[in-house]
């Protein structure tokens, strides 16, 4: 029996973000440039670790790894 994990909610994920697919295909109606969710978890948790893994604001981090991540850098 398969797994639904279409609505899994990740550690690093913002409660008011929805988790996605862990599918890396495009979306049909995103820009072919935009980072998947999957790379916008893990540059969020990259930030979470270079603050020492102290407590934040989850909701920043997410979007400040989505922002890298549009501009091509981290």
């Amino acid at each position: 029996m398969a797994r639904n994990t279409a609505n899994k909610q990740t550690p690093h994920t913002p409660a008011s973000m929805p988790a996605r697919s862990t599918n890396t295909e495009p979306m049909a109606s995103s820009p072919r440039n935009s980072p998947t969710h999957e790379q916008i978890s893990r540059r969020a948790y990259e930030i979470f670790l270079a603050r020492g893994g102290t407590p934040g604001n989850p909701e920043h981090d997410w979007f400040q790894a989505e922002r890298e991540l549009r501009l091509g850098r981290q």
